[in-house]
């Protein structure tokens, strides 16, 4: 009989539920790799056996009644201020030479620990890097004249603490693996990969356009500083002027350091959403024309992905990670930030497309890359490999 060779296992934490995270930890189980999942909720993830999950939700539960009682951006500090909690409660959990995946702030204690014991860190770029994050958005502060920071200063305190004790950045697109090359992070220290969305959920309309309805402009994101909401109001009123009967489609999501701009705009006839479970939000995206999305910071908008996985065509800026995926003229177009005319000026180009006899909203993405789940993990497990954190074969096979 075989002596069985101990393989290092990998530790996920994340204080809240994230789909992502999900597809983390399914892929690492199934090849052998998971320890546990640590999340700060009452349930854990679907399809992955319980010894592999540990719960806190005594954590969720603080951050659910500081949600409910709390302002908005009160309730995003005090969640923030919960995960030094959530970090020492992983860190007691921690076993030598494990691995550990987790995001911005989340984890300094634990990261530390892991790398002095064995292991190797990985971060999870959501975001771009914390000093980018922080500089581009602390300017739109100032040019909005906003009292709001872009994040609690403790929280941005913590996560670049937590830079100096990362091994591996999984960054989401090309523009954050861009911001952390432009502070020292090698290229070989990236592991790149997709971030899929469920196809099942989010598909193409399979008929045409229905000839009456007015064109139709929508964004499912949240409405805030870091997602240009400004930007993308006074674009819809530069619309608006040239297409009279335009429609906008807005999620209720308005974050405080956003409402003085609202005042601005109170003549535009909008249709609000409030929060839709996924399938009657992909309903809604097939009922639009246009996704629009000019984010100054985002790692990988993942409402643009669903919109494009619906067959939208998606108007981005380069700063909002799904503009990887845009080809300009075939599925979208890609403009800079804070720039409302040249959000208008696709708009008018598409509106012609969109317009015309016949259009049918199924733009020519790479579908795969964007939805496809066994590619995730593929390149995921292949990249662990190619790095050493993983063996050539499925331990659990053996």
């Amino acid at each position: 009989m075989k002596n069985k060779i101990s393989i290092p296992k990998f530790v996920i934490a994340a204080p809240g539920h994230c789909a992502y995270y999900d597809s983390l930890a399914l892929a690492l189980h199934k090849h052998g790799l998971l320890r546990f999942v640590a999340m700060g909720t009452r349930r854990g993830v679907d399809g992955l056996p319980d010894e592999f999950v540990r719960l806190n939700p005594a954590i969720g539960l603080a951050n659910y009644v500081a949600a409910k009682t709390l302002p908005p951006f009160a309730a995003e500090s005090f969640r923030e201020r919960s995960f030094p909690w959530f970090d020492h409660w992983v860190k007691k959990q921690l076993t030598p030479g494990d691995h550990i995946i987790s995001s911005y702030a989340y984890a300094n204690e634990s990261f530390k620990w892991v790398r002095a014991h064995g292991g190797k860190t990985l971060l999870d770029g959501g975001n771009s890097h914390p000093e980018n994050f922080w500089n581009i958005l602390s300017e739109e502060q100032r040019l909005q004249h906003s009292k709001h920071p872009p994040v609690p200063g403790h929280f941005h305190r913590r996560s670049m603490a937590m830079m100096e004790h990362v091994d591996y950045v999984m960054p989401a697109s090309s523009y954050v693996a861009n911001s952390f090359l432009a502070r020292g992070f090698k290229p070989g220290s990236f592991l790149a990969h997709s971030r899929p969305v469920n196809p099942s959920i989010f598909k193409p309309l399979e008929t045409v356009r229905p000839k009456d309805r007015p064109l139709t402009l929508i964004c499912t994101g949240d409405l805030c500083l870091r997602k240009g909401t400004p930007y993308l109001l006074e674009s819809f009123r530069l619309v608006r002027n040239k297409i009279p009967d335009v429609k906008f489609v807005l999620r209720r999501s308005i974050r405080d350091d956003i409402k003085p701009a609202f005042a601005r705009y109170q003549d535009l006839p909008i249709q609000w959403l409030e929060y839709l479970p996924q399938p009657e939000l992909a309903h809604q995206l097939r009922q639009a024309d246009l996704f629009i999305l000019p984010s100054l910071e985002e790692g990988m908008a993942r409402t643009a992905c669903e919109a494009m996985a619906c067959g939208l065509p998606a108007i981005l800026t380069t700063n909002t990670g799904a503009n990887d995926f845009i080809r300009p003229g075939v599925n979208g177009e890609v403009v800079p930030i804070r720039d409302p005319q040249a959000i208008a000026d696709a708009v008018f180009k598409w509106a012609e497309k969109i317009l015309s006899p016949g259009w049918q909203p199924r733009v020519a993405t790479d579908w795969e890359l964007l939805t496809s789940e066994s590619l995730f993990e593929q390149m995921f497990i292949g990249q662990l490999r190619q790095l050493q954190l993983a063996p050539d074969k499925n331990p659990s096979s053996e």
